[in-house]
């Protein structure tokens, strides 16, 4: 047997399904795992020049894996006027105050990271920022990026006034007389223009996120928006300079955006797109359909209208920013051309518009290994839950959201019809019935640490937080939870040879600084990351 270049022993090597007996070692040699096992079987493999690693009790995993992330957004945003981790509204503008004092030459104060629940109904005041800059523009996005926070100066220079009509994929929040309040929603972000980011603010957001995520374990991911239009900023060279320069030491999935203003003559650009960004560590033959809104805004696609804060059915069922009509033909054509499909699908109709889409395109095509996929899954009517397995769809999920906290609490629940309130997040049911599950986070709109995901999966509620448990019985165990992060995303990543601890596969791995199957659920968010291996070589730790 060959010595190994690096072996891992006295711990606990993960594995999706509990073996018979325990591993507790493993060799890699030339990037790859070359054998698992036990400690004395895999000590036989040191040589002169192996580098060992004592495990110490602690957890191996296969690298984890972002199902659906933004990460260039979230590496830029991390530069600039950052509004996350808190929800206190004089700490934003505290932030934001310091921030303009510190760069007293930008034109423009951009950032973002602000959280719904820190303003009445979840719509900020344009005269608060106004306080602190009121002599420059001010262009601030929420922690979810579906609605944007200006002031007084950024409505002039976009001439938004009292007259300025919605446009059809947005709204502007207005006060009683009709004067715009200082929030745009949806669509209504277009209305402003922001400087572009240069490609080098991208390239550098993209490095800065790459180490950030490697130190969460993070190997590979899956980005959402590549080539984007529709308003978004486009990630796509930063990608492909970083592949090419070997700067991009993470396996990156481009999802191409669907112009969702475009039909299928837009194909032909995605098919160059495909072509000209799949290069080394980098492939884009994903394509991203972004179907609805959210649900804090109701602009996700309900089968139920929304009610108003009298708790009435209004006549209002959210938004479908791509047509329910022609979606199918879209998919089939996609899925005929070997791309697969990603859907932003967060209320229950557009769950069930993805996947007709996705059924159509299988009764046309015949069976394929495109392998679909819908992300958020905020709410799934349960006539939909079984056809996630029948068609082949996998269950794409931000456990993160699954808790309670006073945006689900005080902005969702109370607007929801009551039959659908119960459908949140039904990772359970997805799980019983054969669904297969793969984990994101869609950072920067929450947190990319997967552990925390896992946490909330398990727990259905946020970690260190004393609250009831949120549709507890759609909760994961733990083993399940880390496989929909690792095989379960390496899948859905078309990432074959990595997700798993096996011989032959790529040696991406995670070491945890603990073992969390041997404490109680209620302490997995308690667990963080000690190492992170990319082809056997070292990228965090």
């Amino acid at each position: 047997m060959a010595d190994a270049d690096l072996v891992f022993v006295g711990g606990h090597v993960f594995a999706a399904e509990e073996a018979a007996t325990p591993r507790s070692a493993l060799a890699v040699k030339d990037g790859r795992i070359l054998a698992v096992g036990g400690d004395d079987e895999i000590r036989e493999m040191i040589g002169d020049r192996t580098d060992v690693v004592e495990l110490g009790g602690r957890l191996l995993l296969p690298g984890f894996q972002d199902a659906h992330v933004h990460a260039v957004m979230g590496g830029v945003e991390m530069g600039q006027c950052d509004l996350t981790g808190t929800v206190d509204r004089d700490e934003y503008l505290r932030r934001i105050r310091n921030y303009a004092d510190e760069h007293p030459d930008a034109e423009w104060i951009v950032g973002g990271g602000w959280s719904m629940e820190s303003f009445e109904n979840g719509v900020p005041d344009r005269r608060l920022l106004d306080q602190v800059v009121p002599d420059r523009p001010v262009y601030l996005l929420n922690r979810d990026h579906h609605a944007a926070w200006v002031n007084t100066r950024s409505l002039e220079l976009a001439g938004i006034t009292a007259g300025t009509p919605d446009p059809a994929s947005g709204r502007i929040d207005r006060d009683s007389d009709g004067n715009p309040v200082g929030a745009l929603q949806e669509g209504a972000m277009d209305l402003v223009t922001v400087p572009e980011m240069t490609q080098t603010e991208m390239y550098e957001g993209l490095l800065r996120a790459q180490e950030l995520l490697h130190g969460l374990g993070i190997t590979a991911w899956q980005d959402a928006m590549l080539a984007a239009s529709n308003g978004y900023a486009d990630v796509s060279d930063a990608y492909a300079r970083a592949a090419q320069d070997g700067t991009l030491s993470a396996t990156v999935v481009g999802a191409l955006w669907w112009d969702r203003d475009r039909g299928l003559e837009q194909i032909p650009e995605l098919l160059a797109n495909r072509d000209r960004l799949t290069v080394g560590r980098l492939r884009c033959d994903s394509v991203k359909l972004m179907l609805d809104g959210i649900a804090e805004n109701f602009t996700a696609a309900m089968t139920e209208p929304y009610r108003d804060s009298c708790g009435c059915a209004t006549a209002n069922r959210g938004l479908s920013f791509i047509d329910p009509e022609a979606l199918p033909a879209y998919v089939t054509e996609l899925d005929k051309l070997g791309f697969q499909t990603h859907f932003h699908a967060l209320g229950d109709q557009a769950v069930r518009n993805a996947l007709n889409a996705i059924e159509a395109a299988r009764k046309a095509n015949g069976p394929s290994d495109t392998r679909p996929h819908l992300a958020h899954l905020q709410v799934v009517h349960a006539d939909d839950v079984p056809r996630f397995a029948q068609l082949g769809a996998t269950a794409n999920l931000q456990p993160l959201w699954a808790a309670h906290e006073p945006q689900m609490d005080e902005l969702t629940i109370p607007f929801l019809d009551p039959s659908l309130i119960a459908r949140q997040y039904p990772f359970g049911d997805l799980h019983r019935s054969g669904a297969r599950l793969a984990g994101g986070s869609d950072w920067p709109v929450s947190s990319p640490d997967p552990l925390q995901g896992i946490h909330v999966a398990v727990n259905r509620v946020l970690h260190g937080q004393q609250r009831d448990r949120f549709l507890p019985e759609q909760s994961l165990g733990l083993r399940t939870a880390l496989t929909a992060y690792t095989a379960g995303s390496a899948y859905v990543n078309r990432l074959d040879d990595t997700g798993s601890l096996r011989p032959g596969f790529r040696a991406d791995l995670v070491v945890l600084d603990r073992d969390p199957f041997a404490a109680p659920p209620g302490e997995i968010g308690d667990a963080s990351v000690a190492l992170t291996y990319v082809a056997g070589s070292r990228v965090y730790g």
